[in-house]
Protein backbone atom coordinates (compact mmCIF):
# COMPACT_ATOMS: atom_id res chain seq x y z
CA UNK A 1 0.00 0.00 0.00
CA UNK A 2 1.26 3.42 -0.77
CA UNK A 3 1.97 5.97 2.02
CA UNK A 4 -0.22 8.49 2.57
CA UNK A 5 -0.41 11.68 4.56
CA UNK A 6 -2.55 10.96 7.58
CA UNK A 7 -6.57 11.81 7.32
CA UNK A 8 -6.46 13.40 10.75
CA UNK A 9 -4.69 17.05 10.60
CA UNK A 10 -4.35 16.86 14.58
CA UNK A 11 -0.90 15.28 14.66
CA UNK A 12 -0.28 13.51 18.42
CA UNK A 13 2.11 15.23 21.01
CA UNK A 14 5.20 12.90 21.44
CA UNK A 15 3.95 11.86 25.18
CA UNK A 16 0.26 11.54 24.40
CA UNK A 17 0.68 8.58 21.56
CA UNK A 18 -0.35 5.82 24.01
CA UNK A 19 -1.67 2.91 23.25
CA UNK A 20 -5.86 4.00 24.83
CA UNK A 21 -6.83 0.30 24.08
CA UNK A 22 -8.19 -1.76 26.88
CA UNK A 23 -8.76 -5.05 24.45
CA UNK A 24 -5.72 -5.43 22.82
CA UNK A 25 -3.79 -7.49 25.20
CA UNK A 26 -6.59 -10.16 25.86
CA UNK A 27 -6.54 -10.90 21.81
CA UNK A 28 -3.36 -12.09 21.63
CA UNK A 29 -5.06 -15.35 22.19
CA UNK A 30 -5.92 -15.16 18.84
CA UNK A 31 -8.69 -18.36 17.31
CA UNK A 32 -9.64 -22.08 16.95
CA UNK A 33 -7.51 -22.31 13.87
CA UNK A 34 -3.94 -21.79 12.76
CA UNK A 35 -3.17 -19.26 10.18
CA UNK A 36 -0.58 -19.42 7.77
CA UNK A 37 -0.65 -15.08 6.95
CA UNK A 38 -1.76 -12.06 9.32
CA UNK A 39 -2.86 -9.05 7.59
CA UNK A 40 -0.88 -6.38 8.85
CA UNK A 41 -2.51 -3.32 6.77
CA UNK A 42 -6.16 -2.11 6.14
CA UNK A 43 -5.53 -2.23 2.20
CA UNK A 44 -4.91 -5.59 2.40
CA UNK A 45 -7.36 -6.97 5.38
CA UNK A 46 -10.05 -5.26 3.03
CA UNK A 47 -8.54 -6.90 0.17
CA UNK A 48 -9.21 -10.43 1.50
CA UNK A 49 -12.51 -9.87 2.95
CA UNK A 50 -13.98 -8.64 -0.66
CA UNK A 51 -11.74 -11.28 -2.68
CA UNK A 52 -14.63 -13.70 -4.45
CA UNK A 53 -12.32 -16.86 -3.60
CA UNK A 54 -12.21 -16.51 -0.43
CA UNK A 55 -14.12 -18.96 2.03
CA UNK A 56 -14.93 -18.53 6.08
CA UNK A 57 -12.84 -20.44 8.01
CA UNK A 58 -13.25 -19.28 11.49
CA UNK A 59 -16.09 -19.83 14.24
CA UNK A 60 -16.39 -23.47 13.41
CA UNK A 61 -17.43 -22.50 9.49
CA UNK A 62 -14.91 -25.41 7.74
CA UNK A 63 -16.90 -28.08 10.39
CA UNK A 64 -20.46 -26.73 9.22
CA UNK A 65 -19.42 -26.66 5.89
CA UNK A 66 -18.90 -30.72 6.39
CA UNK A 67 -22.40 -31.28 7.38
CA UNK A 68 -23.12 -31.70 3.55
CA UNK A 69 -27.05 -31.35 2.36
CA UNK A 70 -28.69 -32.88 4.65
CA UNK A 71 -29.29 -29.73 6.80
CA UNK A 72 -29.11 -26.37 5.26
CA UNK A 73 -25.96 -24.58 6.56
CA UNK A 74 -26.77 -20.96 8.27
CA UNK A 75 -26.68 -17.85 6.42
CA UNK A 76 -23.72 -16.87 7.93
CA UNK A 77 -21.78 -20.42 6.17
CA UNK A 78 -23.81 -19.92 2.90
CA UNK A 79 -20.84 -18.51 -0.05
CA UNK A 80 -21.47 -17.40 -3.77
CA UNK A 81 -25.01 -17.34 -5.12
CA UNK A 82 -26.60 -19.25 -2.42
CA UNK A 83 -25.77 -16.22 0.32
CA UNK A 84 -26.52 -13.50 -1.85
CA UNK A 85 -29.85 -15.38 -2.51
CA UNK A 86 -30.64 -15.82 1.27
CA UNK A 87 -28.92 -12.08 2.30
CA UNK A 88 -30.74 -10.47 -0.06
CA UNK A 89 -34.14 -12.25 1.39
CA UNK A 90 -33.36 -11.42 5.39
CA UNK A 91 -31.72 -7.62 4.34
CA UNK A 92 -35.21 -5.92 4.83
CA UNK A 93 -35.04 -6.79 8.60
CA UNK A 94 -31.41 -4.77 9.10
CA UNK A 95 -32.29 -1.70 6.82
CA UNK A 96 -31.90 1.70 8.10
CA UNK A 97 -35.42 2.57 7.68
CA UNK A 98 -36.87 -0.78 9.01
CA UNK A 99 -34.98 -0.03 12.29
CA UNK A 100 -36.23 3.27 12.25
CA UNK A 101 -40.18 2.38 11.79
CA UNK A 102 -40.01 -0.62 12.84
CA UNK A 103 -37.62 -1.16 16.00
CA UNK A 104 -36.28 2.57 17.72
CA UNK A 105 -39.63 2.40 19.66
CA UNK A 106 -38.90 -1.10 20.98
CA UNK A 107 -35.01 0.32 21.81
CA UNK A 108 -36.35 3.36 23.50
CA UNK A 109 -39.01 1.72 25.48
CA UNK A 110 -36.36 -1.12 26.66
CA UNK A 111 -33.89 1.49 27.43
CA UNK A 112 -35.92 3.80 29.24
CA UNK A 113 -36.54 0.42 31.42
CA UNK A 114 -33.54 -0.87 32.02
CA UNK A 115 -32.27 2.84 33.03
CA UNK A 116 -35.30 3.79 35.14
CA UNK A 117 -34.41 0.05 37.19
CA UNK A 118 -31.09 0.98 37.57
CA UNK A 119 -31.42 4.51 39.15
CA UNK A 120 -34.28 2.97 41.52
CA UNK A 121 -31.45 0.24 42.62
CA UNK A 122 -28.63 2.79 42.43
CA UNK A 123 -26.06 -0.25 41.54
CA UNK A 124 -26.09 -2.47 38.70
CA UNK A 125 -23.91 -5.13 36.90
CA UNK A 126 -23.59 -3.19 33.44
CA UNK A 127 -23.01 -6.29 31.19
CA UNK A 128 -26.77 -7.70 32.88
CA UNK A 129 -28.57 -4.98 31.20
CA UNK A 130 -26.58 -4.63 28.80
CA UNK A 131 -27.12 -8.44 27.86
CA UNK A 132 -31.03 -7.83 28.38
CA UNK A 133 -31.12 -5.04 25.85
CA UNK A 134 -29.00 -6.88 23.13
CA UNK A 135 -31.31 -9.96 23.86
CA UNK A 136 -34.86 -7.96 23.45
CA UNK A 137 -33.65 -5.90 20.46
CA UNK A 138 -32.67 -9.35 18.73
CA UNK A 139 -35.24 -11.46 20.28
CA UNK A 140 -37.65 -9.23 18.96
CA UNK A 141 -35.77 -9.09 14.92
CA UNK A 142 -36.03 -12.80 15.33
CA UNK A 143 -38.85 -14.01 16.21
CA UNK A 144 -37.77 -15.03 19.66
CA UNK A 145 -40.76 -13.37 21.60
CA UNK A 146 -42.80 -16.37 23.09
CA UNK A 147 -40.39 -17.52 25.86
CA UNK A 148 -39.36 -15.29 29.43
CA UNK A 149 -37.02 -12.86 28.55
CA UNK A 150 -34.53 -13.15 31.27
CA UNK A 151 -34.21 -16.65 30.85
CA UNK A 152 -33.58 -16.57 26.92
CA UNK A 153 -30.84 -14.11 28.10
CA UNK A 154 -29.16 -16.84 30.88
CA UNK A 155 -29.19 -19.22 28.22
CA UNK A 156 -27.14 -17.43 25.76
CA UNK A 157 -24.76 -16.21 28.19
CA UNK A 158 -24.34 -19.68 29.22
CA UNK A 159 -24.11 -20.95 25.98
CA UNK A 160 -21.75 -18.09 24.03
CA UNK A 161 -19.42 -17.21 27.47
CA UNK A 162 -16.56 -19.80 28.22
CA UNK A 163 -13.30 -21.51 27.26
CA UNK A 164 -12.63 -22.39 23.78
CA UNK A 165 -9.29 -23.29 24.36
CA UNK A 166 -8.36 -25.64 21.76
CA UNK A 167 -5.46 -27.18 23.32
CA UNK A 168 -7.72 -28.45 25.96
CA UNK A 169 -7.42 -32.36 26.96
CA UNK A 170 -10.01 -34.61 25.63
CA UNK A 171 -11.28 -34.91 28.76
CA UNK A 172 -12.53 -31.26 29.24
CA UNK A 173 -13.60 -30.96 25.77
CA UNK A 174 -15.56 -33.91 26.41
CA UNK A 175 -17.17 -32.46 29.63
CA UNK A 176 -17.38 -28.92 27.55
CA UNK A 177 -19.20 -30.47 24.61
CA UNK A 178 -22.06 -32.16 26.75
CA UNK A 179 -22.64 -29.19 28.67
CA UNK A 180 -22.95 -27.06 25.30
CA UNK A 181 -25.63 -29.93 23.98
CA UNK A 182 -27.21 -29.43 27.03
CA UNK A 183 -27.77 -25.62 26.91
CA UNK A 184 -28.38 -26.05 22.99
CA UNK A 185 -31.66 -28.42 23.79
CA UNK A 186 -32.67 -26.29 26.60
CA UNK A 187 -32.57 -23.26 23.78
CA UNK A 188 -34.13 -25.33 21.83
CA UNK A 189 -37.10 -26.41 23.94
CA UNK A 190 -37.76 -23.36 25.70
CA UNK A 191 -37.60 -20.12 23.17
CA UNK A 192 -37.14 -21.83 19.88
CA UNK A 193 -39.24 -23.99 20.12
CA UNK A 194 -42.50 -22.18 21.43
CA UNK A 195 -41.67 -19.47 18.64
CA UNK A 196 -41.75 -21.75 15.64
CA UNK A 197 -45.51 -23.84 16.88
CA UNK A 198 -46.63 -19.82 17.51
CA UNK A 199 -45.75 -18.71 13.82
CA UNK A 200 -46.86 -21.33 12.27
CA UNK A 201 -50.28 -20.70 13.84
CA UNK A 202 -49.69 -16.91 13.18
CA UNK A 203 -46.78 -15.74 11.17
CA UNK A 204 -45.51 -12.34 11.86
CA UNK A 205 -42.51 -10.05 10.22
CA UNK A 206 -39.64 -12.14 11.17
CA UNK A 207 -36.82 -14.35 10.75
CA UNK A 208 -38.37 -17.10 12.05
CA UNK A 209 -41.59 -16.54 9.98
CA UNK A 210 -39.11 -15.88 6.99
CA UNK A 211 -37.26 -19.72 7.91
CA UNK A 212 -40.52 -21.32 7.53
CA UNK A 213 -41.79 -19.92 4.91
CA UNK A 214 -38.74 -21.30 2.96
CA UNK A 215 -39.63 -24.81 4.12
CA UNK A 216 -36.72 -25.04 7.29
CA UNK A 217 -36.65 -27.61 10.06
CA UNK A 218 -36.57 -27.33 13.56
CA UNK A 219 -33.02 -28.05 13.76
CA UNK A 220 -32.24 -25.77 11.08
CA UNK A 221 -33.96 -23.17 12.50
CA UNK A 222 -32.14 -23.72 15.92
CA UNK A 223 -28.96 -23.69 13.96
CA UNK A 224 -30.05 -19.98 12.64
CA UNK A 225 -30.66 -18.66 15.87
CA UNK A 226 -27.71 -19.95 17.69
CA UNK A 227 -25.84 -17.76 14.94
CA UNK A 228 -28.09 -14.41 15.26
CA UNK A 229 -28.00 -15.28 19.03
CA UNK A 230 -23.55 -14.93 18.77
CA UNK A 231 -23.96 -12.07 16.23
CA UNK A 232 -26.34 -10.25 17.22
CA UNK A 233 -26.88 -10.40 21.10
CA UNK A 234 -23.38 -11.66 22.29
CA UNK A 235 -21.21 -9.08 20.70
CA UNK A 236 -23.66 -5.70 20.96
CA UNK A 237 -23.55 -6.98 24.48
CA UNK A 238 -19.88 -6.02 24.72
CA UNK A 239 -19.81 -3.16 22.67
CA UNK A 240 -22.16 -1.44 25.04
CA UNK A 241 -20.27 -2.40 27.74
CA UNK A 242 -16.60 -1.53 26.51
CA UNK A 243 -17.98 1.92 25.08
CA UNK A 244 -19.65 2.99 28.48
CA UNK A 245 -15.91 1.93 30.37
CA UNK A 246 -14.28 4.37 27.88
CA UNK A 247 -16.89 7.39 28.61
CA UNK A 248 -16.71 6.84 32.28
CA UNK A 249 -12.88 7.10 31.86
CA UNK A 250 -12.51 9.86 29.82
CA UNK A 251 -14.59 12.90 30.53
CA UNK A 252 -13.90 14.81 27.11
CA UNK A 253 -15.26 11.47 25.37
CA UNK A 254 -18.34 11.15 27.51
CA UNK A 255 -19.11 15.22 26.73
CA UNK A 256 -18.99 14.99 23.16
CA UNK A 257 -20.94 11.89 23.21
CA UNK A 258 -23.58 13.94 25.40
CA UNK A 259 -23.46 17.24 23.57
CA UNK A 260 -23.53 15.59 19.45
CA UNK A 261 -26.88 15.04 17.78
CA UNK A 262 -27.63 11.77 17.47
CA UNK A 263 -25.46 11.51 13.87
CA UNK A 264 -22.21 12.95 16.26
CA UNK A 265 -22.84 9.98 18.93
CA UNK A 266 -23.16 7.33 16.51
CA UNK A 267 -19.61 8.64 15.47
CA UNK A 268 -18.25 8.40 18.29
CA UNK A 269 -19.72 4.91 19.08
CA UNK A 270 -18.01 3.93 15.49
CA UNK A 271 -14.91 5.81 16.31
CA UNK A 272 -14.73 3.37 19.54
CA UNK A 273 -15.71 0.43 17.98
CA UNK A 274 -12.88 1.49 15.41
CA UNK A 275 -10.58 1.23 18.75
CA UNK A 276 -11.92 -1.68 19.88
CA UNK A 277 -13.74 -4.06 17.53
CA UNK A 278 -15.73 -6.95 19.60
CA UNK A 279 -14.30 -9.16 16.78
CA UNK A 280 -10.56 -9.10 16.87
CA UNK A 281 -9.76 -11.87 13.93
CA UNK A 282 -11.89 -13.16 10.70
CA UNK A 283 -10.60 -16.08 8.84
CA UNK A 284 -10.32 -16.49 5.43
CA UNK A 285 -9.40 -19.60 3.58
CA UNK A 286 -8.07 -18.40 0.43
CA UNK A 287 -9.41 -20.61 -3.05
CA UNK A 288 -6.81 -18.71 -5.61
CA UNK A 289 -3.27 -16.64 -4.93
CA UNK A 290 -3.51 -13.49 -3.69
CA UNK A 291 -0.36 -11.48 -4.71
CA UNK A 292 0.51 -8.01 -2.87
CA UNK A 293 2.65 -5.54 -4.92
CA UNK A 294 2.80 -2.79 -2.02
CA UNK A 295 5.94 -4.40 -0.47
CA UNK A 296 4.68 -5.11 3.03
CA UNK A 297 2.22 -7.14 3.00
CA UNK A 298 2.67 -11.09 2.41
CA UNK A 299 1.42 -12.57 -0.49
CA UNK A 300 -1.37 -15.47 0.08
CA UNK A 301 -1.25 -19.00 -1.46
CA UNK A 302 -4.24 -20.89 -2.48
CA UNK A 303 -5.45 -22.54 0.34
CA UNK A 304 -3.45 -21.10 2.67
CA UNK A 305 -5.99 -19.94 6.10
CA UNK A 306 -5.62 -16.28 6.78
CA UNK A 307 -6.60 -14.43 10.02
CA UNK A 308 -7.67 -11.04 9.06
CA UNK A 309 -6.44 -8.78 11.73
CA UNK A 310 -9.25 -6.31 12.63
CA UNK A 311 -7.06 -4.49 15.14
CA UNK A 312 -4.10 -3.62 13.15
CA UNK A 313 -6.43 -2.66 10.30
CA UNK A 314 -8.22 -0.33 12.29
CA UNK A 315 -4.99 0.86 13.88
CA UNK A 316 -3.37 1.75 10.21
CA UNK A 317 -1.99 5.33 10.15
CA UNK A 318 -2.69 5.24 6.30
CA UNK A 319 -6.00 4.62 6.87
CA UNK A 320 -7.15 6.66 10.13
CA UNK A 321 -4.56 9.40 10.75
CA UNK A 322 -2.62 10.75 13.43
CA UNK A 323 -3.10 9.03 17.22
CA UNK A 324 -4.85 5.74 16.09
CA UNK A 325 -4.42 3.86 19.31
CA UNK A 326 -6.30 6.62 20.20
CA UNK A 327 -10.56 7.40 21.07
CA UNK A 328 -10.63 10.73 18.96
CA UNK A 329 -14.08 12.12 19.10
CA UNK A 330 -14.09 13.94 15.03
CA UNK A 331 -11.50 12.26 13.97
CA UNK A 332 -11.45 12.76 10.16
CA UNK A 333 -12.13 9.80 7.86
CA UNK A 334 -12.61 9.28 4.54
CA UNK A 335 -15.72 7.31 3.58
CA UNK A 336 -13.64 5.06 1.71
CA UNK A 337 -12.10 3.31 5.35
CA UNK A 338 -15.42 4.23 7.53
CA UNK A 339 -15.62 5.61 10.91
CA UNK A 340 -15.85 1.54 12.01
CA UNK A 341 -12.85 0.25 9.82
CA UNK A 342 -13.23 -3.27 9.64
CA UNK A 343 -14.96 -3.73 12.82
CA UNK A 344 -18.52 -5.24 11.42
CA UNK A 345 -15.89 -6.99 8.53
CA UNK A 346 -16.12 -6.18 4.77
CA UNK A 347 -17.02 -7.50 1.70
CA UNK A 348 -20.31 -10.19 1.20
CA UNK A 349 -20.63 -11.08 4.94
CA UNK A 350 -19.98 -8.18 6.52
CA UNK A 351 -22.53 -7.51 9.43
CA UNK A 352 -26.24 -7.01 8.30
CA UNK A 353 -27.16 -6.03 11.56
CA UNK A 354 -24.13 -2.61 11.91
CA UNK A 355 -27.23 -0.14 11.60
CA UNK A 356 -29.02 -2.14 14.62
CA UNK A 357 -26.27 -2.37 17.25
CA UNK A 358 -25.19 1.08 16.42
CA UNK A 359 -28.80 2.55 17.44
CA UNK A 360 -29.78 0.57 20.09
CA UNK A 361 -26.25 1.38 21.75
CA UNK A 362 -26.63 5.36 20.83
CA UNK A 363 -30.55 5.03 22.60
CA UNK A 364 -29.64 3.58 25.44
CA UNK A 365 -25.65 4.98 26.41
CA UNK A 366 -27.45 8.48 25.73
CA UNK A 367 -29.81 8.04 28.67
CA UNK A 368 -27.35 6.40 31.11
CA UNK A 369 -24.34 8.30 30.43
CA UNK A 370 -27.45 11.63 31.52
CA UNK A 371 -27.81 9.85 35.07
CA UNK A 372 -26.93 11.92 37.91
CA UNK A 373 -23.84 10.75 39.72
CA UNK A 374 -22.85 8.11 37.64
CA UNK A 375 -19.86 6.12 38.39
CA UNK A 376 -18.11 3.13 37.57
CA UNK A 377 -17.24 1.22 41.05
CA UNK A 378 -15.82 -2.13 39.40
CA UNK A 379 -14.00 -2.21 35.90
CA UNK A 380 -14.96 -5.37 33.97
CA UNK A 381 -12.88 -8.37 34.22
CA UNK A 382 -11.39 -8.88 30.33
CA UNK A 383 -11.42 -12.39 29.00
CA UNK A 384 -10.51 -13.68 25.41
CA UNK A 385 -13.10 -15.97 23.54
CA UNK A 386 -11.01 -18.29 21.08
CA UNK A 387 -14.70 -19.58 19.21
CA UNK A 388 -15.84 -16.04 18.44
CA UNK A 389 -11.94 -14.07 19.04
CA UNK A 390 -14.07 -11.14 20.23
CA UNK A 391 -13.34 -9.83 24.29
CA UNK A 392 -15.90 -10.44 26.86
CA UNK A 393 -16.90 -8.27 29.92
CA UNK A 394 -17.95 -9.38 32.79
CA UNK A 395 -18.72 -8.38 36.26
CA UNK A 396 -19.11 -4.16 35.28
CA UNK A 397 -20.33 -2.59 38.79
CA UNK A 398 -21.98 0.99 37.96
CA UNK A 399 -23.67 2.91 40.62
CA UNK A 400 -25.39 6.39 40.99
CA UNK A 401 -26.23 9.14 43.32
Amino acid sequence: MTPQAPLNPVLCPVTDNEDHRKSAAASVGGGTIKENVRTRTFDHARAVLRNQGARQAGFMAEQVGKIGSATRQPILFLEGEAHRVQRGATARFFTPKIVTTHYRDLMIRLSDNLVSRFQARKRAKLDDLSLELAVGVAGDIVGLTDSDAKGLAKRLDVFFTGDFDPQTNPIQAFARFLRQQYWVLRFYYKDVAPAIRSRRQQRKDDVISHLIDEGYNGREILTECLVYGAAGMATTREFIVMAAWHMLGNDEVRGAFLEADEHGKIAILEEILRLEPVVGYIYRRLQDDLPTTDGIAKDIRKGEAVAVDVRAANTDVAAFGACPMQVRPGRKVSAKYGNAGLAFGDGEHRCPGAQVALQESCLFLDRLMRVPGLKLERAPDLSWNRLVTGYELRNCVIVCD
